[in-house]
């Protein structure tokens, strides 16, 4: 037996807690962005993350509301998408604090940054991987904003990669989940994609 949700008659706060804990788990991307006066670098998790097109590399992440990351973005065109890794799961968490407009979350949690290679925008030097991003295109959906960004550069640290690829188990991502609750890299299952001639081969035996 279902039970059935309607969006308009439960609400906008019970459906997003129902969408958030049902689309699970959901990648973090913890953007990096300064000002448009270049005077503060703001740092914030956002978890509607994916990746939009190959070619050219695009990443998409979705702005509930207008913050701080969104306004930096559109004046300036640049930001960087930082891993989420589970060491720093408790400065992930501390730079989703609404702290006032003008407070640097690098400063006020003390994340140590370094300077991007292609962009304004600082990276977590303690991340693993930072995207440099500028800005494609946005998409208004509502009270949020979807960001497409342009990745112009990739810098990963070379201690997460295994015969040049980036390692699950080095990277060590976190996920968000519902509620209060945080993904971990528990386990992994691999398997390959069964090309159609070799799946019609072992169904007609």
């Amino acid at each position: 037996m279902r039970i059935d949700y309607d969006p308009q008659a439960v609400g906008t706060a019970a459906f997003y807690q129902l969408l958030t804990s049902v689309v699970v788990p959901r990648p973090i991307a913890w953007v990096s962005t300064v000002s448009p006066e270049g005077f503060v670098a703001n740092l914030a998790p956002h978890s509607f993350f994916t990746v939009s097109c190959v070619v050219p590399p695009v990443v998409q992440f979705t702005s509930v509301g207008r913050k701080d990351t969104l306004r930096n973005i559109e004046e300036t065109g640049e930001f960087v998408v930082n891993l989420a890794p589970e060491p720093l799961f408790e400065e992930i968490n501390a730079t989703a604090t609404d702290f006032p407009h003008g407070v640097s979350e690098f400063d006020a949690v003390g994340i140590e940054r370094e300077a991007s290679l292609r962009v304004e925008p600082p990276r977590v030097a303690a991340s693993p991987v930072a995207l440099e991003c500028v800005l494609h295109s946005t998409l208004r959906l509502g009270d949020s904003t979807v960001v497409f960004g342009r990745v112009v550069h990739a810098a990963v640290d070379e201690r997460v990669l295994v015969d040049g690829h980036p390692e699950l188990a080095l990277l060590r991502p976190l996920s968000r989940l519902g509620g209060n609750e945080w993904g971990t890299v528990a386990g992994v299952r691999e398997i390959a994609r069964i090309p159609y001639e070799r799946w019609r081969q072992e169904r007609d035996g």
